[in-house]
């Protein structure tokens, strides 16, 4: 039997964060792995047809006759039950990789749930997102025939806090690219992409590198209280790099007063977001890679580090051990700036530990892969089963 699974892949087009890369990665993968169904990718019709990036090979194309604007508004704040279908025609499977899913007339309804943050911590969103999530997040949820989550943690979540039945989700763990790799310095060309990265950012000290972007769930903060007391301590050698775009209007203001309150002008680099194709140079170059995140549904710059083979400090929070596993040096208490300088100190003093990371890091990032998750989505897509 050949399914028509439709896929609304404005996120791919458009984000080039987490979800963004969630969306192009699972896509890629399911055009990989796929048999006799047929594929649509949906698109909102203010986003070009390619939105600057290249198309996914074997899948049909279609803009929605509504702008993004138009859909949230109609769909997910006013709640209007004007269905998919009418726009698309007859399918057999609508699948939603971010977060929200529209009416839906006799499609299958799937839906990807990364994260619940904004209920769980809501202190850490600004107020009318969270409002809007809340909503259209728990619609959709309700909505669903299957939900993806991207991790245990977050399968868990859903049972907590939207009463979901564990036999509605499936866990799918995101990929990591190929591209994410140790680069190897005798090589011409992987030391020449070394030295681009290094020169169009200044960045000519050994330094610990941050990915994510500018909000407080993040915990910047700590990390910037932390690599103060760092210095303090004598490690000095290093400059902390942070790269992301910015978060909820002004947060990135307040980390940028924190680094003048502690003296650090000079030792702590804003990159603002960085381009996906710079990213594994990026993470080959620093020494460390810290991620003392509050809460996560999976983590992405975790496991992109350690596909790299860069040592990795990382907040025992949430749905990081999950990616992590035995791999990475754990911080107990991310609230704790002391906790968090002595992860820093360690990783960056103790050679042997560095070394074992290094080899780790590769390895368990190969138990992440775009067509491991690819399976586990099409057994739902197609399969109809969620467990």
């Amino acid at each position: 039997m050949s399914w028509h699974v439709a896929v609304e892949y404005t996120a791919g087009l458009t984000q080039g964060g987490g979800v963004g890369r969630y969306t192009r990665g699972l896509v890629a993968g399911l055009l990989a792995v796929k048999g006799e169904e047929v594929y649509t990718l949906v698109h909102a019709r203010d986003v070009g047809p390619d939105g600057g990036r290249p198309w996914p090979p074997g899948a049909r194309r279609r803009a929605w006759p509504l702008s993004q604007r138009q859909m949230a508004f109609l769909w997910h704040r006013l709640g209007l039950p004007v269905s998919a279908e009418r726009f698309l025609g007859p399918v057999d499977v609508f699948f939603s990789p971010d977060f929200v899913l529209p009416p839906l007339r006799r499609a299958r309804g799937v839906v990807t749930v990364h994260d619940l943050s904004f209920l769980a911590t809501p202190a850490f969103h600004e107020p009318s997102l969270r409002r809007y999530l809340t909503r259209a997040v728990t619609r959709s949820v309700r909505r669903a025939d299957h939900i993806f989550a991207d991790s245990d943690f977050t399968r868990r979540e859903l049972g907590r806090l939207l009463g979901v039945p564990a036999g509605k989700v499936r866990v799918v763990y995101p990929g990591v690219e190929p591209r994410f790799r140790p680069y190897d310095r005798g090589r011409e060309d992987d030391r020449a992409r070394l030295d681009q990265v290094r020169a169009a950012f200044g960045l000519h000290n050994p330094f610990v590198l941050s990915v994510g972007t500018l909000e407080p769930r993040k915990n910047f903060d700590g990390l910037i209280r932390a690599y103060a007391e760092l210095r303090r301590r004598g490690f000095t050698r290093h400059e902390l790099v942070i790269a992301g775009g910015r978060g909820w209007l002004g947060k990135e203001r307040e980390l940028y007063a924190l680094v003048d309150e502690l003296g650090l002008g000079g030792h702590v680099l804003f990159l603002g977001y960085v381009d996906d194709a710079l990213l594994p140079a990026l993470y080959n170059l620093a020494e460390l890679f810290a991620f003392v995140s509050h809460y996560e549904g999976f983590g992405l710059p975790v496991l992109e580090a350690l596909a790299c083979g860069t040592p990795v400090v990382c907040a025992r929070t949430a749905s990081l051990p999950e990616v992590g596993g035995e791999a990475v040096l754990y911080v107990d208490d991310p609230q704790d700036p002391a906790a968090i300088a002595e992860a820093l100190a360690r990783g960056l003093e103790d050679e042997s530990l560095r070394e074992e990371l290094r080899r780790a890091g590769p390895a368990q990032a190969s138990r992440f892969t775009w067509e491991a998750a690819a399976r586990e989505a099409r057994a739902v897509l197609v399969g109809g089963g969620a467990t």
